[in-house]
């Protein structure tokens, strides 16, 4: 099951179609990733009825979800659980960008860990529920998005390294620790002046936008007088 850069379910490789109501029971199953007691499943995914009319929208989603003829979602009287055997790409995507942080990342993960990284929790869903988790793992995948770009940069692929940290500075235009991440690399392969220009896009961009300067730690890295882009 994908909830990365949007809802996606597959079976064999085919994929299969759901209700937007057993759509958001299998994400929301998903992301808590642990037993939750009916009564909060109803109360989250319909919180505009009454505790009646949403227990029997859950009722319906779980019938939809079992007629479909495969165990997604494991219940008794009290709780429902995401099928143990369903595999979830943020699940994935997580475990990765953890061992990343915490410099346990095997080296054969690293050249295809940025792919992994590349994109946010359900985009376009807007539930509370969902924004709380999307902001959570994007802060995680930033974080691992720069650790990453220093491991490839370390072991000499300054190409991976470079696609890494721009993919954390596009993902966060106003984070300074993104931008430091691509100008090492730059400095790396000997190229100043693009050194130089990463570091004069961010300036300019948090001057526009935050009426801020770059701290010392990236202008210490800059290798020669900045001068404006125009």
């Amino acid at each position: 099951m994908g909830l990365l850069d949007g809802f996606k379910l597959t079976f064999d490789g085919e994929s299969v179609s759901l209700t937007l109501q057993g759509q958001r029971l299998l994400a929301l199953l998903a992301i808590q990733n642990r037993p939750l007691r009916r009564a909060s499943v109803a109360g989250t995914l319909w919180l505009d009825t009454t505790d009646h009319r949403a227990h029997a929208n859950l009722r319906s989603a779980l019938w939809r979800l079992n007629s479909w003829g495969h165990c997604l979602v494991e219940s008794d009287d009290h709780h429902l659980q995401l099928a143990r055997d369903v595999q979830v790409d943020l699940h994935a995507a997580v475990a990765l960008a953890l061992r990343l942080v915490d410099g346990s990342a095997a080296a054969h993960e690293l050249p295809h860990a940025r792919a992994a990284l590349s994109a946010d929790v359900l985009p376009d869903w807007y539930d509370e529920w969902v924004l709380v988790e999307r902001e959570w793992f994007r802060q995680l995948r930033l974080h691992a998005l720069e650790f990453l770009c220093e491991r490839l940069a370390e072991a000499g692929d300054l190409n991976r390294a470079l696609r890494a940290g721009l993919s954390a500075a596009a993902a966060d235009p106003m984070r300074e620790s993104a931008h430091r991440a691509p100008l090492r690399v730059h400095l790396a392969e000997g190229n100043h002046g693009e050194a130089v220009r990463q570091y004069e896009i961010f300036r300019r961009l948090l001057r526009e936008q935050l009426g801020l300067e770059p701290s010392a730690h990236i202008e210490n890295l800059v290798p020669c007088p900045k001068r404006e882009v125009r």
